[in-house]
């Protein structure tokens, strides 16, 4: 069986959140969904965002949940098949009610990448790479 990823966020109003990750292109399974948490399937087999209220995060840790539109954490990374691919995922979410470009826009020529925020302030970043076209004779440094 292939490793999986579920990526948990905490957010602050469920039914907007679905709502919002449906837009940019995640699937709701019901069976893993109900009042407290929903599941996103990003990629089916491979990438999972649960999306849980912030009572049901309570249950899997004690600690605070800061405020993502003031602090962040993380950066989550999700790959694209073309530079349109990353603009138009940036720009679905956007239309969505996120934010774009809350991190600077990287392009490299061979890799190109956008970010945006969710209703809750996580930030996601959009990339695509031409592998075939990777310098090899200088590293790329990560700007993030």
């Amino acid at each position: 069986m292939p490793q999986m990823i579920f990526v948990n966020l905490p957010v602050t109003d469920l039914e907007k959140s679905k709502a919002f990750y449906e837009a940019v292109g995640a699937a709701n399974n019901p069976a893993f969904t109900d009042d407290t948490a929903a599941c996103m399937v990003v990629e089916e087999g491979s990438i999972h965002v649960m999306l849980l209220t912030h009572e049901k995060w309570a249950t899997f840790t004690s600690k605070a949940i800061p405020d993502a539109r003031t602090t962040a954490q993380v950066l989550l990374c999700v790959s694209a098949d073309s530079r349109e691919a990353v603009d138009g995922q940036v720009d679905k979410a956007v239309k969505a009610g996120g934010k774009a470009d809350p991190t600077p826009t990287q392009d490299f020529g061979f890799m190109y990448g956008r970010s945006f925020e969710d209703p809750d302030g996580h930030i996601w970043e959009v990339m695509w790479m031409d592998p075939t076209a990777i310098p090899t004779d200088a590293p790329v440094e990560a700007t993030a």
